[in-house]
């Protein structure tokens, strides 16, 4: 599974942090201060779907990342990631129990009672999310995209196939299920992984040429997983 934006409501995260930062500059009674907090985390996630594009490169993405947005906003690497660091890797958490999707729990827990291996792979580190929301007894694999041994952003297929080894299954065992169509039903679909897309809406199969099943919330998807019908 994705984590942000699948196992949690990320608009409603995104609320809760947005009304944090407005409040930034009566906290640290510095406008300039929060403005470049503001800046910093605005470049940073733009330098990340830039890096979407350059697929498993020789040079390390955990580091490239920070470094690449201090170039953009003429600050150091270090600097940046203090930033990232705190507001989008830790400050988030106590958020996470409030935003948590309806029936993931009950989900997982319907999962391992038969049998099944639950992972999870994000482009953000992920470990310190799952104990948050209170669903680290049922994960058997954390990935995160900038992991040494993938060193690739979705939807490049390497972080897929890096599941499929540690689990030692064909990528056709494995179903995915993610939030965004662009990156994990792409990333799922080039290597023949099923792939379910949670959005809150009514359940359809794309025929397109991003082809996976969308499905409203996890109940919906327990239930065509429990009935055969994916």
């Amino acid at each position: 599974m994705d984590v942000d934006g699948t196992l949690y409501h990320q608009g409603l995260l995104r609320c809760l942090m947005a009304c944090e930062l407005g409040l930034l500059p009566l906290r640290v009674c510095s406008w300039s201060r929060s403005k470049q907090i503001v800046q910093t985390l605005r470049w940073y996630r733009r330098v990340r779907e830039e890096l979407r594009e350059v697929g498993r490169p020789s040079f390390s993405l955990y580091e490239h990342q920070f470094q690449k947005t201090a170039e953009r906003i003429g600050s150091s690497p270090s600097h940046v990631h203090a930033i990232v660091d705190e507001w989008i890797n830790r400050r988030p958490l106590k958020y996470l129990p409030l935003c948590k999707r309806q029936g993931i729990e009950a989900f997982l827990i319907w999962a391992k009672g038969r049998s099944m291996r639950i992972g999870v792979f994000s482009d953000y580190p992920v470990q310190e999310k799952i104990e948050a929301l209170g669903l680290a007894e049922y994960v058997d694999l954390m990935l995160c995209a900038t992991d040494r041994e993938i060193n690739a952003f979705k939807p490049h297929v390497r972080g897929f196939l890096y599941a499929c080894e540690r689990w030692n299954v064909k990528p056709y065992d494995v179903l995915y299920i993610g939030d965004r169509p662009e990156v994990d039903a792409v990333g799922a679909k080039a290597i023949g992984m099923p792939c379910a897309i949670i959005n809150g809406r009514k359940i359809r199969l794309q025929s397109n040429s991003i082809s996976h099943m969308t499905v409203p919330s996890f109940p919906h998807l327990q239930y065509i997983l429990s009935h055969g019908r994916f």
